[in-house]
């Protein structure tokens, strides 16, 4: 009685993964629904930019100004953000001048030794410590520049981290930004699908945010599948001309069979 019930048993666990394996059109494109159509499988996946970041401070500093609030467009190399730059600027006029009195220094000591009153090793230190001056110069330009954040590309901002007049330690967040219109589709797929995807095969998305479907064109796959979930990731673009998307729509991506 007990090896006809396991035998029983066994012949439905057989049914059952032969009737997923139908429903699975990128496992076998050959097969047909009952009705003669193309069989079609879903997965869930959601857009991302290929242009977002946290833009943080590289240097100590207060806030003076933040330009742009959420949800604000701007251009590239727009100043998003103005750190207070009195105390950098005046060690950038004083390293300016120390530059001038090195070159001076140098002059001097080359027409000196024009006319054999100081030997090569005056000139060797001078023109070393004019070195020294216009890298330290060049230090506090840099300190100088970093005053202002200016945007890498054009986007928008999504949210602010800090305000205007905080004092904040170098590497703080200060701005997140994205750019819409760089999306990409970002889909978990079954690992078994891998031999089926190609790129620039494209598939239908359909946000759940707008309703309106568009055509995605595969155009990478993940280096490695996941162990735990047997999935692995595949990421395709959207249109250029699509409207009214932003960064972490959700929706519904589905795959036609194969011929």
């Amino acid at each position: 009685m007990k090896q006809r019930v396991w035998w029983a048993a066994l012949a439905l666990c057989s049914c059952a993964v032969l009737a997923a394996n139908e429903g699975d059109p990128l496992l076998d494109g050959d097969m047909q629904s009952s009705a003669g159509a193309s069989p079609s499988s879903e997965i869930r996946g959601v857009l991302r930019a290929r242009s977002q970041a946290v833009l943080a401070s590289e240097l100590p500093g207060r806030v003076v100004e933040i330009a742009y609030a959420e949800g604000e467009s701007f251009k590239k190399n727009a100043v998003l953000v103005r750190f207070d730059c009195t105390a950098y600027q005046a060690q950038a006029n004083a390293s300016a001048a120390a530059v001038r009195a090195a070159r001076e220094e140098l002059q001097n000591k080359q027409q000196l030794a024009a006319l054999n009153s100081v030997g090569r090793f005056e000139v060797a230190l001078a023109q070393a410590r004019q070195a020294q001056a216009q890298a330290e110069s060049q230090v506090y330009q840099v300190q100088v520049q970093r005053c202002q954040i200016k945007a890498p590309y054009d986007g928008q901002v999504v949210s602010k981290r800090v305000q205007a007049h905080e004092s904040v330690a170098s590497g703080a967040p200060l701005l997140e930004i994205v750019d819409n219109r760089s999306l990409e589709v970002h889909l978990l797929v079954p690992s078994r699908w891998v031999g089926k995807l190609q790129p620039e095969q494209t598939f239908s998305f359909i946000p759940d945010e707008t309703g309106q479907p568009f055509e995605a064109v595969i155009k990478r796959l993940g280096a490695r599948i996941d162990e735990g979930s047997q999935t692995l990731l595949l990421i395709a673009s959207v249109p250029a001309n699509t409207q009214g998307l932003l960064a972490g729509m959700s929706g519904t991506a589905k795959f036609a069979a194969q011929p």
